[in-house]
């Protein structure tokens, strides 16, 4: 039995299997939801869009040519949880693999983003970079004071780059597993609404 196709080449149940299988058998299992429940189903559903994927970054990977010995830290693109909200679990479970940082790299080296868009970032947001400063009881204090573009131009411009960068990503990612992947029935992605474990409850 087949779970999905990635541009021709059938995956196996038995991979899928032996995912779910060293979950269960690690540090995480007590959190996990019981095997046959909805959840559990969709887990299954989750994994199997990390299998997919992963094989759709060895393609692409191998596409493209990319240098692995030049693929950023994982820290780097995603340093914090923020960052691996706003680029999907999905995309940031795949960018543990070196060749995924690297297509990364790749794909989104001419992302860029305007001096208007810095500027408004900074009129929105006029304290998001202002350093805080210590009280006379060396407690820092949040800062009170707007920091002049010029001061903080390259920070922000740098946040706005990097959140852009992981936003082309995903949308590149995404576009790639629509035209290379097939999902077999029941192995429809977690969120897809006509699948029967897709509901919303309280």
């Amino acid at each position: 039995m087949t779970i999905a196709v990635v541009q021709g080449v059938p995956v196996p149940v038995e991979e899928l299997d032996a995912r779910e299988a060293r979950l269960r058998d690690g540090p995480l299992a007590a959190a996990l939801p019981a095997v046959g429940t909805s959840e559990g189903r969709q887990l299954r559903r989750w994994l199997t869009q990390l299998i997919v994927t992963e094989r759709v970054v060895a393609v692409e990977a191998e596409v493209l040519d990319v240098d692995l010995d030049n693929a950023p830290a994982e820290d780097d693109l995603l340093p914090d949880i923020a960052a691996r909200l706003e680029i999907g679990s999905i995309a940031a479970a795949a960018l543990a693999d070196p060749r995924a940082r690297a297509l990364f790299a790749r794909i989104t080296a001419d992302v860029a983003v305007s001096d208007d868009d810095v500027a408004a970032y900074h009129d929105r947001n006029p304290l998001r970079f202002a350093g805080s400063r210590p009280d006379h009881h060396g407690w820092r204090s949040p800062a009170t004071t707007i920091p002049p573009l010029p001061e903080v131009r390259s920070v922000i411009a740098e946040h706005l780059r990097a959140a852009a960068r992981r936003r082309a990503f995903r949308v590149w990612l995404d576009q790639r597993r629509a035209d290379l992947v097939q999902l077999a029935h029941g192995y429809e992605h977690p969120g897809d609404p006509r699948q029967p474990d897709n509901t919303h409850r309280h």
